[in-house]
C-alpha cells in the first residue's frame, strides 16, 4: 500500500523515514528533464500557472522547487511580473567550490593537485592528437598566437596558460577529463598568480621561461597537427615534469593556502 505524500513517518529496522516534500519532488523531475536533454539550455520553463497546473502544486510549492533548482545552479530566476525561470546548465565551475572545500578539508597540498594533472593532462594531449578535428586545431593555434603577443605580460600569459591547458584536455573529447580539470582551474589560477606576486626572477629570466614554455606549446601543437598521439602524451609528460621543477618550489602549500 502506497503511503500519501504528508503522511506520518514511519520506522523501518529502526530508522526514521520521512516522506518526501513535494518541493523536492517537483525540483526532481524537473532536474529530470534537464538532465536528459528535454528542457534546453538557455529555454524557459513554462509560466507558474501551468507549472502548478501540471504538477498540482500550489505557488509557494513550486516557487520553493525553483529555489531549490536555482541552488543547484540549473535555473536563474526572474522574479517580478513576468517573471519564470530560465534553464542553465552548468559548467565545471559550478562544482568548483564545493571541490575545493573537499580538497581542503582533506588537507590537499598544491603537489598532490599538480601530481593528479601530471598524468591526466599529458593523456589528453593523446587524445587530442587523435581525435581533434580541424577546427579543434585551429582552436588550439589561436589559444597559442594569444599566448606570443603577452609573452612579456607575466600574470596575462600565466592565465592563458591555464586557457591553453584546458583547450589540450576539451579537445581531448573527453568529459569526464575536462570536468575536472575545469574544477581545478580556480586552484590552478590562484597558484599561479602567487608564483608571480611572489618570485624572485627577474623580468629577463621570466620572459626566457615563457618563450621555453611557448616552445613547448609550438611543439605540442605540430604534434597534434599530425596526429601524433605518442609523441604528443610523451612532449607533454616531459614538459609538466620540468614545468613543476620551478613552479612547486613549496611542496607542502595546501590547497586551503590557496582558496581561504
Amino acid at each position: 500500500m502506497t503511503r500519501p505524500v504528508g503522511a506520518r513517518p514511519f520506522s523501518t529496522n529502526g530508522y526514521r523515514v520521512r516522506p518526501q516534500k513535494m518541493a523536492d519532488m517537483v525540483a526532481g523531475r524537473i532536474r529530470q528533464m534537464i538532465a536528459r536533454g528535454e528542457i534546453t539550455d538557455g529555454e524557459w520553463l513554462p509560466t507558474e500557472p501551468e507549472l502548478m497546473e501540471q504538477f498540482g502544486v500550489s505557488r509557494p510549492t513550486l516557487r520553493e522547487a525553483f529555489r531549490l533548482l536555482e541552488s543547484d545552479s540549473l535555473v536563474t530566476i526572474r522574479r517580478g511580473p513576468p517573471g519564470g525561470a530560465r534553464v542553465t546548465v552548468p559548467g565545471p565551475e559550478a562544482a568548483a567550490a564545493q571541490f575545493g572545500m573537499l580538497l581542503t578539508l582533506t588537507g590537499t597540498t598544491l603537489k598532490d593537485v599538480y601530481d593528479a594533472r601530471a598524468v591526466i593532462e599529458p593523456a589528453a594531449a593523446r587524445q587530442a592528437a587523435e581525435r581533434a578535428s580541424a577546427a579543434d586545431r585551429k582552436q588550439l593555434a589561436a589559444a597559442v598566437d594569444q599566448l606570443r603577443d603577452s609573452i612579456d605580460s607575466p600574470l596575462a600569459f600565466g592565465r592563458l596558460t591555464t586557457v591553453f591547458y584546458q583547450t589540450v584536455v576539451e579537445l581531448s573529447g573527453n568529459k569526464t577529463l575536462t570536468a575536472v580539470v575545469g574544477m581545478l582551474t580556480e586552484i590552478i589560477n590562484r597558484h599561479i598568480e602567487r608564483a608571480y606576486t611572489e618570485t624572485t626572477r627577474s623580468p629577463e629570466e621570466i620572459v626566457a621561461d615563457h618563450r621555453r614554455a611557448l616552445r613547448a606549446y609550438e611543439k605540442l601543437v605540430e604534434l597534434i597537427n599530425a596526429r601524433d598521439g605518442d609523441g604528443a602524451e610523451k612532449l607533454w609528460a616531459r614538459h609538466m615534469h620540468a614545468v613543476g621543477q620551478y613552479l612547486l618550489p613549496g611542496a607542502d602549500t595546501r590547497v586551503v593556502d590557496l582558496l581561504y
